[in-house]
């Protein structure tokens, strides 16, 4: 097992990793929309989410993977009328890679957010 962390993308802010590897697969943990030096991105679902996308790819990177090599991500929205903006943006991250996917509504996220992610993933190594 491996701990995933890297200066470019927002340190835990709480008693957990940015990741884990462990036999080939990547779990992240979720990611809110704060920036790498920690500041909080107070746009709408588009900034965040933008936010979010570029938090899980610095992750991703430094465990040796991708958005490519997602498998499944789980996604919390504080509200689902923001669903298709955040679907926006979210295809444009992945493009034409379409990873297995959760979205759920929630009361609230940690620092009032309205976007968070987690994703699991494959190192590039195992993608092949």
């Amino acid at each position: 097992m491996h701990y995933i962390k890297t200066a470019n993308a927002p340190e835990a802010i709480g008693p957990y990793s940015q990741a884990i590897s462990h036999n080939g697969l990547v779990y992240t943990s979720g990611s809110i929309a704060l920036r790498p030096n920690g500041d909080f991105v107070n746009g709408d679902i588009k900034a965040q989410t933008e936010q979010v996308m570029q938090n899980l790819e610095a992750i991703l990177k430094e465990a040796d993977s991708s958005l490519e090599c997602v498998l499944k991500t789980t996604c919390f929205l504080a509200n689902i009328d923001d669903f298709a903006t955040f679907n926006e943006v979210y295809l444009k991250a992945f493009g034409s890679h379409k990873p297995a996917r959760s979205t759920v509504a929630v009361k609230t996220l940690p620092k009032n957010a309205l976007i968070e992610i987690e994703c699991i993933a494959t190192t590039k190594e195992k993608f092949k």
